[in-house]
């Protein structure tokens, strides 16, 4: 099969510069390698056709042979005056353009970093109390997380022993591989066969973690609950996660912190809100009301007259800032007027009372006019 035109393969005109050829291949190479289109042969050998096209017309030599002789320049056709056959390392082609781009590097498994790598995170959850949110408290967590092997102190090896560096390799944790494809001869990059890609082999394990380095431990930490914390948010506890890989450090402790609701107050950010029942005579007279909050009683003095779905406001009553815990929000109550739904003859008096002095006309109620069922002293037949 013809191969197609370097140019017409990277989408480029014959006059692209160094960064429209770059900008080309970083879009294709993105869109086709391998790793982004799993088991797709098609998009793999698309990947290696933009990988070539590249290596050719990004060097100034290559391509202007290339221009001059089209592809006859490589295919050892020319004798002499040709470059002949070409191998191409499309991996270390992605990686020079792309550098650590997704974290990958080799066809068929992205490259194992062979420097040290921190510890996975750790992700626990913990539930306490609407105050202690509030107000912050001490917590004593248990967990069961891996640590480092305290009989190998991490290597894996037995003590005394030492794990070796993987001959195979050279200690690089990767092997390549060269391939007869159409595309001619293919260099790809792979874990290395024999350490799996960790440079190191380790001939005596340690009995006590197999090898793994590590071993799982039940930990008590004892943790700080900030004032002020929101449902669901997270307290980051620097290195106490999982121990990282070829001496880099240890992942971190992330704990989600969860309360449940209060029966009386409700919280909206830093502000606390609450209702209360106060009767007739207080919303009309005023007077001394004392109103509970979350630090204590405090008294307020509410004035004669106060109407339904009032809003008192007590400052500095709320929740504290989580990251200022000296700045607090304030807390907020609405008052409910309580209507008497049952009243003694005395009260029903005093409220007729308080109509008529107020210009108001009250009409009896039809118990108040319903005749009697008996009349003239004698009782009906």
């Amino acid at each position: 099969m013809a191969k197609k035109d370097y140019y017409e393969v990277l989408g480029v005109q014959k006059n692209a510069g160094e960064e429209d050829l770059k900008r080309a291949y970083r879009k294709l190479a993105k869109q086709y390698h391998p790793d982004e289109n799993a088991g797709n042969a098609e998009a793999e050998a698309k990947f290696k056709e933009v990988g070539e096209a590249y290596a050719i017309l990004s060097d100034k030599d290559k391509r202007a042979a290339y221009n001059q002789y089209g592809h006859q320049a490589f295919d050892g056709s020319m004798g002499g005056q040709g470059f002949g056959p070409m191998n191409f390392d499309f991996n270390d082609i992605f990686s020079s353009v792309f550098g650590d781009f997704f974290g990958m590097g080799g066809m068929g498994g992205g490259r194992r970093p062979q420097g040290p790598m921190q510890g996975p995170d750790v992700q626990v959850s913990i539930q306490i109390t609407f105050e202690e949110a509030v107000f912050g408290t001490e917590k004593e967590l248990s967990l069961a997380i891996a640590d480092t092997c305290g009989t190998c102190g991490g290597t894996g090896a037995k003590p005394g022993t030492y794990p070796e560096s993987c001959k195979h390799c050279g200690g690089t944790g990767q092997e390549r591989v060269l391939q007869q494809t159409i595309m001619g001869r293919i260099t790809t990059v792979r874990p290395c066969s024999v350490c799996r890609g960790e440079g190191k082999i380790i001939r005596d394990p340690c009995p006590t973690c197999g090898g793994r380095g590590k071993v799982k431990a039940n930990k008590k930490l004892q943790v700080t609950i900030p004032k002020g914390i929101d449902n669901g948010q997270s307290i980051r506890l620097a290195g106490k996660g999982e121990p990282g890989e070829r001496g880099g450090p240890n992942g971190d402790l992330r704990i989600a912190v969860f309360f449940k609701p209060h029966s009386k107050f409700r919280r909206d950010g830093m502000t606390l809100r609450a209702e209360m029942n106060i009767s007739v005579t207080q919303a009309a007279l005023g007077g001394a009301l004392t109103i509970p909050t979350l630090y204590g009683d405090e008294q307020y003095q509410l004035k004669a007259g106060t109407q339904p779905e009032t809003i008192i406001t007590l400052k500095g009553k709320g929740v504290p800032n989580v990251r200022n815990p000296k700045s607090v929000g304030d807390f907020e109550v609405k008052l409910k007027v309580q209507i008497p739904t049952q009243l003694t003859a005395r009260q029903t008096e005093l409220l007729k009372e308080l109509a008529q002095a107020s210009g108001e006309n009250i009409q009896p109620t039809p118990q108040e006019t319903k005749k009697p069922w008996y009349s003239g002293g004698k009782k009906k037949k």
